[in-house]
């Protein structure tokens, strides 16, 4: 079984193609850095790969279902730029409200638990819109992480963060592996997602423009991914 599988899928906007044609796979428990330049396409990528877009054309398969299927969209944790959590509530109501919709048993002790993880217990009753804009992307996390999910769609995770919550994000995705979760991080932060990828996918405009191993060249120079493969 595959974790996910994207065959052939491209994206118009009009006539203006976002993805042309991109086809990978990735295994349980893989952790994929895809990567590009502004504009390459990833974030299109992400949106479709989430269910917040469709393809125009192309299939795209997660743990070989549907991935526009209500129980296989719940088994996905996404974190992206629309951040989706609720300024006119406090932290604790946004993580209870997400923990109710995915039906969790205990939402109450979910959404304290989270909260404490990423370091927001002290401020659970406080107003979202009250928040720095770290803080905001610490719920975001929180909240991707909440519903226990098998496979997370990470968009730019790292942004707005500080060196401890990046470090704490990076934590929370090392135990996510090691528990068997398959991860997929766009960012244009290399070093952080290259010390965590076990795999490479670079979108150089709109296509594939390579798939492989996260090898030790590229972590000792990330650069060096954007100079083999980045100019079609």
């Amino acid at each position: 079984m595959k974790a996910l599988a994207v065959e052939g899928v491209w994206k118009f906007y009009g006539d203006y193609a976002a993805l042309r044609e991109v086809s990978f796979d990735i295994e349980p428990g893989q952790c994929v850095a895809l990567l590009g330049r502004n504009g390459a396409g990833k974030t299109t990528l992400i949106r479709i790969l989430a269910g917040l877009s469709r393809p125009s054309r192309g299939v795209v398969k997660v743990f070989d279902t549907d991935f526009q299927n209500r129980t296989t969209r719940n088994r996905i944790g996404i974190l992206g730029h629309g951040i989706a959590i609720y300024d006119e509530l406090s932290a604790y109501e946004n993580l209870r409200l997400f923990a109710s919709l995915y039906g969790l048993e205990k939402p109450d002790a979910a959404a304290n638990h989270w909260l404490e993880r990423t370091g927001l217990d002290r401020v659970k009753d406080s107003l979202v819109r009250e928040f720095s804009r770290g803080m905001r992307q610490r719920l975001a996390v929180a909240r991707a992480f909440l519903h226990d999910p098998q496979m997370l769609l990470l968009d730019e995770p790292f942004t707005a963060l500080d060196d401890r919550a990046i470090a704490l994000l990076q934590n929370l995705l090392r135990d996510a592996l090691k528990e068997g979760r398959t991860v997929l991080m766009s960012t244009h932060q290399l070093r952080e997602a290259l010390e965590l990828a076990t795999h490479v996918v670079l979108i150089n405009r709109g296509k594939l423009a390579h798939r492989g191993l996260r090898t030790q060249e590229m972590l000792d120079d990330p650069g060096y991914l954007y100079r083999t493969y980045g100019e079609a």
